[in-house]
């Protein structure tokens, strides 16, 4: 393990964190919060000297970036700038209490969405900012970030991007791993911005509206309003729940769009089952409620937008879906699980992990019954190596161990009941925000213990990094050298 460059890489991340925090101080200046303004640069200096500290004392910069550093890296990075991002939170007081203020800033970065804040409307608006860019800061990767501005000095970068983005794999688009950082940040810049423009559009006001945008774009689901999206209009209903779902779609098809490989794209296997799952959910939900609604249209919004919320993991909501049919809340759990594709800013365990475990298992089925027969997996047209299917059989084994595991702990001294604790376990450990029982839709996490709330927080990191990076540093031989 090359300790010096874990060192200098996690202090490089928190002095980017420190100059993303001057923005929010900015907003609060513009709107006079003084209180909040000296809270958000007080967190900025901390998280610069640290940052210092980091990078030139404890640090150094060289090439030595492997596949274990890769993780280190993603790791402590991602729980360091949860730590000092709670700061501005705990120091201005709007959140008294650390493992809370801790909980949502880890709900932000993670784009969770899960709160403990029971008026938002309360909290000042550098913080809302704050609280609203750390999803958009977390959606494509912060690390991905710092290496589209960056220039990388180790080829190995690679190992960096692997351990960060969500999804069974990750490659490059281009040959040169800092130009593909650059193409996501772009194509993700360029969608946020198309989506505040249509929001103006719809009457939204500019503050809203970046903020909203920030929690579709990292598919996060913070609000700025008590009821989440239930006040606004129709027509901004329609918008989000459409860029929900175009967040949750692999953003390597976007490339293909803008080289202008639509043949390749719109043969993405991943996407058709995506697409068709969102379209049969909202199709059954829509008519198991729809004799609650005025007219259909209601209904089909309505059900369509909480299927885009939940599939996306974003966590934004219109309805309570607490009061709906057990079909329909049914439908809406196992979403939760499966979660959007591989490549996106959303979360879960992703589409292409169970398309291949589906044909992985038919596989098998058929190796039962026709023991000489020589199967294969394939997907998206290419033949599947027995180390990348064995790696999603993997991957679920440990994936429901954990959940269990996340949920026996919560359960420890909780006063709730096995359908809260159970959809909280899966909120937070697939980063949708939201559950059913108590913590639903018009609900939070605040009556939670702080064990809880730690053990919660852990599950939105290892849901977010796919397990492993968390996981891994909780190791002893992870840190030994040889």
């Amino acid at each position: 393990m090359n300790h010096k460059i874990v060192s200098y890489m996690v202090g490089r991340i928190l002095q980017i964190e420190a100059a993303l925090l001057l923005l929010p101080c900015l907003i609060s200046l513009i709107y006079t919060e003084w209180h909040s303004s000296l809270a958000l640069l007080a967190s900025a200096l901390i998280a610069f000297v640290i940052g210092c500290v980091c990078t030139h004392l404890l640090g150094k910069n060289d090439k030595m970036i492997f596949a274990k550093e890769g993780f280190a890296i993603v790791a402590l990075a991602w729980i360091s700038m949860s730590l000092v991002g709670a700061l501005p939170f705990y120091i201005s007081r709007e959140i008294p209490k650390f493992v809370d203020a801790f909980f949502e800033t880890v709900s932000g970065f993670t784009t969770t969405g899960a709160s403990i804040l029971t008026n938002v409307e309360k909290m000042s608006r550098g913080l809302l900012f704050w609280r609203s860019f750390t999803h958009w800061i977390g959606g494509m990767g912060v690390l991905v970030f710092v290496m589209a501005i960056f220039p990388q000095e180790s080829g190995r970068s690679i190992h960096i991007m692997r351990a960060e983005m969500p999804g069974p794999s990750v490659g490059k688009l281009v040959p040169r791993i800092r130009t593909t950082a650059k193409l996501l940040y772009i194509i993700y810049i360029v969608m946020t911005v198309v989506q505040i423009v249509l929001m103006l559009f719809g009457g939204m006001p500019l503050f809203a509206s970046v903020l909203h945008a920030f929690g579709t774009a990292g598919t996060g689901g913070f609000g700025i309003l008590n009821d989440s999206i239930a006040s606004y209009s129709p027509y901004l209903q329609w918008v989000i729940a459409i860029f929900m779902l175009l967040f949750g779609i692999n953003f390597n098809l976007y490339y293909l769009f803008l080289i202008k490989h639509f043949r390749a794209a719109l043969k993405s296997t991943e996407l058709w089952v995506y697409l068709g799952i969102v379209a049969v959910s909202t199709t059954i939900i829509t008519f198991n409620i729809y004799n609650t609604f005025n007219t259909f249209s209601d209904a089909v919004r309505t059900s369509f937008f909480q299927v885009s919320s939940i599939m996306t993991t974003t966590g934004f909501a219109t309805a309570d879906f607490n009061l709906w049919p057990s079909l329909s809340k049914t439908i809406l759990l196992t979403l939760m699980f499966i979660g959007s594709c591989a490549g996106s800013t959303g979360g879960g365990i992703k589409v292409s992990r169970i398309i291949i475990v589906m044909k992985t298992i038919f596989r098998d089925i058929k190796r039962m019954l026709h023991p000489r027969s020589v199967g294969s997996v394939k997907f998206e047209g290419k033949i599947l190596d027995l180390h990348t299917t064995n790696g999603v059989s993997v991957y679920f084994a440990i994936y429901f161990i954990l959940f269990f595991i996340i949920l026996l702990l919560i359960s420890f001294g909780s006063a709730f009941d096995i359908e809260t604790n159970f959809s909280a376990a899966a909120a937070c450990f697939n980063n949708i925000g939201p559950g059913l029982g108590a913590v639903g839709p018009t609900s939070n996490f605040a009556a939670y213990t702080g064990f809880s709330k730690i053990v919660l927080s852990f599950a939105m990191l290892l849901g977010r990094l796919e397990i492993f990076p968390i996981l891994l540093i909780f190791t002893p031989i992870f840190w030994k050298k040889k």
